[in-house]
């Protein structure tokens, strides 16, 4: 599958095509909407070691760290929590064929972690927000160092409970560890940083009145009007249905680039960002409802589509007549998109 890869020498992201087999992690470059015959580099996993979850990067949270053994460094970033444990799972497991113990463990350890149902990240942040009914935000002073607008891990915990997130304060602290392990939220201060780095997903967030924390900068609010609030929440604060990364044409170049997707509900609506940039913000998206979606036929190009590519195609109408020609990585994911996207139109 797709996923962003730092580069070595240049430290910027480039998207790449990965494959894992056995005893290696190859990459490929993706031109024109076509992997490349060749691979572009391979990751030996021999004498490798994984950190998953990695946070060496405050604005990339879904990150895989890898180390060779000659001390190379590969970060890969997923675009969700479940594709990163699952890569990661995989991963661990070719490292460790053959100890199929330490798998067992794995497995176990991810299926013990998992989001309450019915529960939208992006709905509680917008609450938390609120200025009557949300988080109160306070100065606080930690170690000789002054925080504004910070609250405290038991208040958030209090909070959660309060607004019926949660029903315990376990079921609140992995809440709350989930909000921060996808960059809604940061640790500030001794005690809440040094828990983010725990093994253990239930202790990196603390449920503690002296454990400080605060909102992340992507996820704050710049907004210059009533309206332009409005219209972010009414876009930004649907359930989250599908998300993945797929090859989309340009509507101007008509080239073809790797995007992350989003798929929202209650409202419908599909945004995709650019895997490479720093910040968390969506270079195009549109509204679903009257939209027509459809799969293209594999056999030659089809109209309106330019380039070598490789098929899985479908395309989107808006009701606004503007065409999105969009590439899946197989038959079986652009099955899938499309049954995630009709029933919102």
């Amino acid at each position: 599958g797709f996923l962003p890869l730092q580069g070595h020498v240049v430290r910027n992201w480039k998207v790449r095509w990965f494959v894992l087999l056995q005893d290696k992690l190859l990459y490929y470059k993706i031109e024109g909407g076509k992997k490349e015959p060749s691979p572009k580099g391979r990751i030996l996993l021999d004498g490798c070691t994984i950190t998953c979850p990695c946070l060496e990067y405050e604005n990339r949270p879904l990150l895989i760290k890898l180390k060779t053994k000659t001390n190379t460094d590969y970060f890969l970033e997923c675009c969700s929590r479940e594709e990163r444990d699952s890569w990661a799972l995989d991963i661990t497991g070719a490292i460790h064929a053959g100890h199929p113990v330490q798998v067992q463990e794995l497995h176990r350890m991810k299926n013990s972690f998992k989001l309450l149902e019915n529960i939208s990240l992006h709905n509680i942040v917008e609450r938390m927000y609120d200025s009557s009914t949300g988080i109160k935000l306070t100065r606080n002073l930690d170690q000789g160092n002054r925080y504004k607008e910070t609250f405290t891990g038991s208040s958030l915990v209090d909070w959660l409970i309060s607004n019926s997130f949660a029903v315990s304060r376990f079921e609140a602290v992995t809440l709350a560890s989930m909000l921060m392990d996808e960059n809604f939220l940061r640790p500030v201060g001794v005690r809440s940083t040094e828990a983010t780095r725990s093994s253990d997903p239930s202790e990196k967030f603390l449920d503690d009145s002296t454990a400080l924390y605060m909102f992340a900068e992507s996820s704050k609010k710049n907004t210059s009007s009533k309206e332009e609030v409005h219209f972010n929440i009414s876009e930004f604060s649907g359930t989250i249905v599908k998300q993945g990364f797929l090859v989309k044409q340009g509507h101007k170049r008509k080239n073809w680039k790797v995007r992350k997707f989003v798929l929202r509900a209650d409202p419908a609506f599909l945004h995709y960002y650019d895997p490479t940039k720093e910040d968390n913000k969506p270079v195009g998206g549109f509204s679903l409802r009257g939209c027509l979606v459809s799969a293209l036929e594999d056999n030659g190009v089809p109209a309106g589509v330019k380039g070598n590519v490789q098929g899985n195609l479908f395309k989107i109408i808006t009701k606004n007549d503007i065409h999105y020609y969009i590439q899946a990585s197989s038959k079986a994911e652009r099955v899938q998109w499309i049954e995630a996207v009709k029933p919102l139109t």
